[in-house]
């Protein structure tokens, strides 16, 4: 990409191009768990409690989030595998904050990051828990890497091949003996290494983030129908790993390719849902919504379109499920996993 590596974060605070497009509340009694959020300083632009409220309180009712790892504030010396206990140590301040306002959108989980092939991840582990004061669940060491990462907006920071890794797998093993569960990101065509992952280490609990991210940027460009195609086969055989929990998001991304955070203006949710509906039905066909859950993926996704609006989106394209169901991909599944 031709812009400097910052772009992205001054982008996703940009509420004069993102109110251009305001539409009223769809369900507005629906409780949300959102299970993906970022917290960041950095580049000049702070998303913390004050901006993570102003999007949680825009008028859906978002009771709760999960914080996720985005290598933020590590600590500055130290061995270097503990220098992410940092981030961890920064959300559990947020989330302590936050709880001097119980009326205000709550942090009821973090996942945080650790090298899960390290010969010493026990003592990560324990490290991070502390850190956490009890709001630990997870390890988020995503898979995240393509060989063209200069067309990327957000390269992954995942090694090639790390999937595969025996070492690798022995971390994701240890995760859940010991009650956490694994997340990841990673782009469509790493599916085949993902599946492959979670057909290997059955017993841990994996979150897979952003629908697999189907790339439409460089090489992908003009080529949605075909990785659909092929996406929509790889989901199939993923879907039958019940070990696999998706997250439904993440697809606003400069890196999927559908160009929003350039036009003049952001969508509204009906053009959100025809651009990008069959991508969500898909999943949620295959996993249902005792395995599935809507994420925000915010502030990175506000690149492209409004709190507000996405989750309007959300709920059309949920608007077909029973009243079960929609309790469970708005809130259920998240407290499950979660253990909120």
């Amino acid at each position: 990409m031709s812009r400097d590596r910052n772009w992205v974060a001054r982008r996703a605070m940009d509420n004069a191009w993102l109110a251009q497009t305001h539409e009223a509340v769809v369900d507005p009694g629906r409780v949300i768990i959102d299970p993906h959020h970022h917290f960041w300083n950095r580049g000049g632009t702070v998303y913390e409690l004050e901006a993570l409220w102003a999007d949680t309180g825009s008028g859906h009712d978002v009771r709760q989030s999960v914080v996720i790892e985005c290598a933020t504030r590590y600590r500055r010396d130290g061995p270097p595998e503990l220098r992410p206990v940092g981030e961890t140590e920064y959300f559990a301040a947020l989330a302590r904050q936050a709880r001097t306002h119980p009326d205000r959108t709550q942090i009821g989980a973090i996942i945080a990051y650790a090298e899960l092939a390290s010969p010493d991840l026990d003592r990560l582990l324990d490290a991070h828990q502390q850190a956490a004061d009890g709001l630990l669940r997870g390890i988020r060491q995503a898979g995240a890497h393509d060989p063209a990462p200069e067309a990327l907006a957000i390269p992954g920071r995942g090694r090639a091949g790390l999937y595969a890794q025996p070492e690798f797998r022995r971390g994701v093993a240890r995760l859940g003996a010991r009650g956490l569960v694994y997340e990841t990101w990673h782009y469509h065509h790493q599916a085949g290494d993902f599946l492959a992952l979670a057909r290997a280490v059955p017993q841990t609990t994996m979150v897979l983030n952003h629908l697999g991210t189907p790339l439409g940027v460089g090489r992908f460009s003009g080529q949605r129908a075909r990785i659909f195609a092929r996406w929509q086969s790889d989901m199939e055989a993923l879907s039958a790993c019940p070990n696999v929990v998706v997250k439904l998001g993440g697809l606003a991304m400069p890196d999927n390719g559908w160009g929003w955070h350039d036009r003049e203006r952001p969508p509204d949710s009906d053009t959100f849902v025809a651009a990008q509906g069959l991508w969500y039905r898909h999943m949620l066909d295959l996993f249902g919504a005792n395995r599935a859950m809507f994420e925000s993926n915010f502030p990175v996704d506000r690149v492209s379109i409004s709190y507000r609006v996405l989750w309007n989106a959300f709920k059309k394209m949920a608007a077909h499920l029973p009243e079960s169901g929609k309790t469970a991909v708005f809130a259920g599944t998240a407290r499950r996993v979660y253990g909120l």
